[in-house]
């Protein structure tokens, strides 16, 4: 088990939520989480104008849009609105609101801490894709590189930490160490993790890919 302060060997994603808020772990993504289980942006802290949500649901409409009102396919982008709290009444209220913004954080993060997490290569992943996405596996380490930059980067794609390499041995040298490593999580985050390249990502790869067709004459 890796040494995560204040962390001792959770059983249940419930009880490793209720250890982070008690070790100070109050962030998530862009959320600020509460010992009275409430949630909001963490932009938004301080703020008494923000709109009141008591059911822990209501975390999958407020995902759902960004500030213009556009549909957020991956909801780990660094886009999500703001202007709301959300009072989950509950540590299990809480634990779902999370589910809606965040599907899995709790679960990935659970399993990287028993030591039960193995990324799968990106090159793996694309060497298993089947149908009109088996294509992408045409795609080249360079253009994986820039791909990767592109959607990834936690600036404007994702802001999972990705665990995956290019290759067994290979890292994915596009993206910054900071964003490839758990080791330098602060002390107040739950980290949200990357264990293996997404759909959008892969789905990004197959128009470049096919670009890698030889030409017919």
């Amino acid at each position: 088990m890796p040494d995560v302060a204040g962390i001792t060997a959770p059983e249940t994603t419930r009880e490793l939520l209720r250890q982070s808020l008690e070790t100070g772990r109050h962030r998530i993504g862009q959320i600020l989480l509460a010992r009275d289980y409430t949630l909001r942006h963490h932009e938004d802290e301080g703020r008494d104008d923000l709109r009141v949500i008591t059911d822990p649901a209501g975390a999958r409409e407020i995902s759902r849009l960004d500030e213009e009102g556009n549909y957020r396919p991956l909801k780990t982008a660094p886009n999500l609105r703001r202007g709301w709290l959300l009072s989950a009444g509950s540590l299990e209220g809480m634990e779902l609101a999370l589910e809606f913004f965040y599907p899995a954080a709790l679960g990935l993060w659970l399993s990287w801490i028993r030591g039960d997490l193995h990324p799968s290569p990106m090159r793996e992943t694309l060497d298993r894709q089947t149908g009109m996405y088996r294509i992408t596996q045409l795609l080249r380490e360079d253009q994986a590189g820039q791909m990767v930059e592109r959607c990834c980067n936690a600036r404007t794609g994702c802001l999972r930490t990705i665990l995956w390499d290019y290759s067994v041995g290979v890292p994915m040298g596009s993206i910054p160490p900071s964003q490839r490593s758990l080791e330098g999580v602060a002390d107040d985050r739950i980290p949200l993790i990357c264990r293996e390249l997404c759909n959008l990502v892969v789905a990004a790869a197959r128009p470049i890919a096919k670009g890698n067709l030889p030409r017919k004459e």
